[in-house]
């Protein structure tokens, strides 16, 4: 039988959607976990929402993505980019989105049934749109799950609270970066 992976997920870590929490320190812990993930054998996978030019995959109906339309935001190759705390190296996996789960309108599931990853460990802006809906679309893949609390944020402190310890922890594994980092280590 194959090797079943680990992938950390580090989602919306980006220009634009980082700066509007208020907590430069939940990317700091972002980074911290991408560096362990590089150094232990866990595929990193950076997840970011970026649109063509022009956004054609948005609707008009789109309470979200709409505004963002309107305003150009968030084109690849251009103003669709990551935090300069959040840097890409060879090897790490970066994946376009084009709603608010980093399964849809992308090829995660591809990239992670072709690296034969079984185990989801998910950080990422904010908890209440990229985590919640990326925790509940894994669960139904059966993915192994984990969220890195404090490698999550949301404009709401409640909604964040709420979410990381009453709702999470009903389908994954709930745990700091530090110890999700010391896990790591034999």
């Amino acid at each position: 039988m194959a090797n079943r992976r680990t992938a950390l997920l580090v989602m919306d870590a980006q220009t634009g959607i980082a700066d509007t929490i208020g907590e430069p320190s939940v990317v700091a812990r972002m980074a911290t976990a991408l560096d362990a993930a590089r150094s232990h054998d866990v595929l990193p996978v950076l997840v970011k929402v970026a649109f063509r030019g022009g956004h054609p995959e948005v609707s008009s109906r789109n309470v979200m993505f709409a505004p963002m339309a309107s305003a150009g935001r968030f084109v690849a190759g251009q103003s669709s980019v990551l935090d300069p705390a959040i840097e890409v190296q060879p090897g790490d996996v970066v994946v376009d989105k084009r709603r608010v789960s980093a399964f849809a309108g992308s090829d995660l599931e591809l990239v992670l049934r072709s690296n034969d990853v079984a185990h989801l460990v998910l950080s990422g802006i904010s908890t209440s749109g990229v985590v919640l809906s990326t925790v509940r679309a894994a669960a139904d893949m059966d993915f192994e799950l984990t969220v890195l609390a404090d490698a999550c944020a949301d404009r709401d402190a409640e909604v964040h609270r709420v979410l990381v310890d009453k709702v999470f922890p009903r389908q994954a594994t709930v745990m700091s970066v530090e110890d999700w980092v010391r896990s790591l280590t034999p």
